[in-house]
């Protein structure tokens, strides 16, 4: 029997924190324990795993505080912007096909 894994996918976590910044250590080490990771901009970060949006926003829910707002969806063909050479290349290697034309 072969077991099935799930296929990867890069998510987009992107977020508004009412706290102190201090205040979300237990935050920030669940959102890396997710998969590997990339964060360029300040409110957000991608993230390549296997889990679902759901599954990764159940696993920084419990850190959040009252006000704070956070978006968990998928990264997938049709992105564009402005952002370090590194950050093109990480998206590369998740396998989500060339980097815009810097």
């Amino acid at each position: 029997m072969t077991a099935y894994l799930k296929p990867r996918r890069v998510l987009i976590v992107s977020y508004q924190l009412k706290g102190s910044p201090s205040s979300y250590a237990q935050f920030y080490e669940n959102l890396k324990s997710q998969g590997a990771w990339a964060h360029y901009l300040a409110s957000t970060w991608l993230v390549s795993t296997q889990k679902s949006p759901e599954e990764v926003f159940a696993a920084i829910r419990g850190n959040l505080q009252s006000g704070d707002f956070v978006f968990v969806g998928t990264l997938q063909d049709g992105y564009n912007g402005w952002l370090p050479k590194a950050a093109w290349e990480w998206i590369k290697a998740q396998g989500l096909g060339p980097s815009p034309k810097l």
